[in-house]
């Protein structure tokens, strides 16, 4: 085998599309682009969700109830799934960082410490909110509470 026998393989280089190029080439005339109408011009575009004139159906379906495009999103974090990140990794510092490499969040992620379970390590918690029953059983357990 040498480099000037190389060939990529079957079917997978295909002829590109000569458009208006003449009749003989099948594709002439109006060059696949059908009769008349906005699609055959030059310059047409369509805006998005157009139906032709159709009522479009984000217009057609209902909407209600109410998005509040300021919420902020956070990923849960409990006690337990917290206790058991400290008898895993040993740290008395849980920040961030810690979360990533376990898994519990991603790097936009903001992260919630929420009250369900037990803590009985005394640890620093780093995150970006913290809920009242959260704080009061880490400040119980001798630790204490950062919010990044």
């Amino acid at each position: 085998m040498n480099l000037s026998t190389l060939k990529p393989a079957e079917g997978s280089v295909k002829d590109r599309k000569r458009i208006g190029r003449g009749t003989g080439s099948g594709k002439g005339g109006t060059s696949t682009r059908g009769h008349k109408g906005a699609k055959s011009r030059s310059g047409y575009s369509s805006k998005a969700g157009f139906e032709g004139g159709q009522m479009p159906l984000v217009r057609r379906v209902p909407k209600f109830g109410f998005k509040n495009f300021n919420r902020v999103e956070y990923s849960a974090v409990n006690l337990d799934v917290l206790q058991n990140l400290i008898t895993k990794t040993g740290s008395s510092v849980i920040n961030f960082d810690t979360f990533r490499q376990n898994g519990l969040a991603s790097k936009n992620d903001n992260i919630k410490v929420l009250g369900r379970g037990e803590i009985t390590s005394a640890i620093e918690v780093h995150a970006h909110a913290f809920s009242k029953t959260a704080v009061e059983a880490i400040e119980k357990a001798g630790g204490k509470v950062v919010t990044l």
